[in-house]
């Protein structure tokens, strides 16, 4: 198996406004999604520290924007390393929280989206066994209009069979619009299908441009 460049991820704090978050220095990816499409072990998963995000069967348990460390990360063969973070956004959707808690957390991470320098792209969570909802395409319209790239996973791809979750994939895929800057893949925390795969994305995202061109929209 071969070394995960997302070991050695560290919680550092959970921020309730985004003046509370690390510095806006480096570079850093944000996770978002539902509250129940599996973010949590999808980070686990990915840093290979299965008690680093909290999970729950209570949906929408994230109520603050978490961050957590990484190793440095080059960016540039001339360039020294840059301190690198991943920041999981709170859950939204079927989170039973107040409205004003719920609009003030539309209202921060809108901020968060617009205003953190540091941000290289977003790692978007879908359930793959339901079609996109109405926050699912707000993010991905938000990084259209803002141009950054995004990274969908598939998740919970073990409950479907091989075939099903190509086709799925398939179809979301026929979907986004063409020059989108979206990539997509089937995931499983469960399972491990796609870790490795999604490993790379979110390496490629942490390197990457902080925005990239596109004129589509879904």
């Amino acid at each position: 198996m071969s070394s995960n460049p997302l070991q050695g991820a560290q919680f550092v704090l959970a921020a309730h406004r985004i003046n509370q978050l690390p510095a806006d220095e480096g570079v850093e990816v944000a996770f978002a999604g539902r509250s129940n499409a599996g973010k949590s072990s999808a980070l686990n998963a990915l840093t290979g520290h299965k008690g680093l995000a909290r999970t729950s069967k209570t949906p929408g348990r994230t109520q603050q924007m978490v961050a957590f460390s990484l190793p440095p990360v080059a960016v540039g063969e001339a360039l020294p390393a840059m301190e690198a973070r991943l920041i999981d956004l709170p859950g939204y959707g079927y989170a039973k929280v107040p409205d004003a808690l719920r609009e003030h957390w539309r209202h921060e991470i809108d901020r968060y989206l617009h205003q953190r320098r540091s941000l290289r792209g977003v790692v978007l969570i879908v359930d793959i066994r339901h079609p996109l909802k109405e926050f699912d395409r707000m993010m991905l319209n938000f990084c259209l209009d803002t141009e950054l790239a995004c990274h969908m996973l598939l998740t919970k791809a073990d409950k479907l069979s091989r075939n099903q979750s190509v086709q799925s994939l398939a179809a979301l895929r026929k979907e986004l619009a063409v020059g989108m800057p979206v990539t997509a893949q089937v995931f499983s925390s469960a399972d491990g299908t796609g870790v490795e795969e999604a490993r790379r994305a979110v390496m490629q995202l942490l390197e990457g441009n902080v925005r990239t061109k596109t004129q589509a929209s879904l």
